[in-house]
């Protein structure tokens, strides 16, 4: 799955976002709006991750929506 279809649908998708990272609160979902840079810059904060790590996340969190049937 592409990350414009999460980005286009971003609130369909918040419940999901915040069972993956439940430290981003709902303020930041607001300012990451579906912008795949945005979350990946507040994961490296919040979980005090680097880049690639934050990266990894989001594509391993692409597949198991695609694989579950979500998308």
């Amino acid at each position: 799955m592409h990350w414009d279809v999460i980005e286009g649908n971003w609130p369909e998708y918040r419940d999901h976002i915040r069972a993956q990272w439940g430290k981003l609160t709902n303020d930041q979902l607001d300012a990451i709006a579906g912008n795949r840079e945005r979350l990946a810059d507040r994961i490296q904060q919040e979980y005090r991750v680097d880049r690639m790590e934050a990266d990894m996340q989001i594509r391993s969190f692409q597949k198991f929506l695609k694989e579950s049937g979500v998308v």
